[in-house]
């Protein structure tokens, strides 16, 4: 009996550590950034200053939701956004910790520019790449609603 307990827990635990973590766009904007120079590239570039908070979810399976922006024509790696087009993250309040990297597992879908979906992935934290986002989803696959 007490066998049979103890495995149940097992069981929940880890079932309970599989669950995705649904990230808020809120919460990964707020990053603070450091200035680098990089060779062959005139001024500086911002790299993030993760909190603790988000370094929490480095390395995690999230979900995500936000506005599609192809990249490639092989339709492998996309760009999310908190904001649609219209609201580049170039303009009015965006930053560049507002897009996302979504590196497909199956690239089997077209996507159109502002579609809104939700992808799975794991979430890599990119603060050593200047020529990378702040955000990678890898393995990254659409959740259907």
């Amino acid at each position: 009996m007490i066998r049979i307990i103890i495995v149940s827990f097992f069981l929940f635990f880890q079932a309970a550590n599989t669950q995705p973590i649904q990230l808020n766009w809120m919460v990964l904007q707020r990053v603070n950034t450091r200035p680098v120079s990089i060779e062959g590239i005139d001024g500086l570039l911002p790299l993030p200053v993760f909190s603790e908070k988000i370094k929490g979810y480095g390395g995690k399976m999230v979900d995500i939701d936000g506005y599609v922006i192809p990249l490639d024509k092989t339709g492998k790696t996309l760009v999310l956004s908190a904001n649609s087009m219209a609201e580049c993250f170039f303009c009015g309040k965006a930053g560049p910790a507002t897009v996302m990297t979504i590196k497909l597992k199956k690239p089997d879908k077209k996507y159109k520019t502002d579609q809104l979906a939700t992808f799975r992935g794991r979430l890599r934290l990119n603060d050593t790449d200047p020529k990378e986002l702040f955000y990678i989803l890898e393995d990254g696959f659409e959740i259907n609603n």
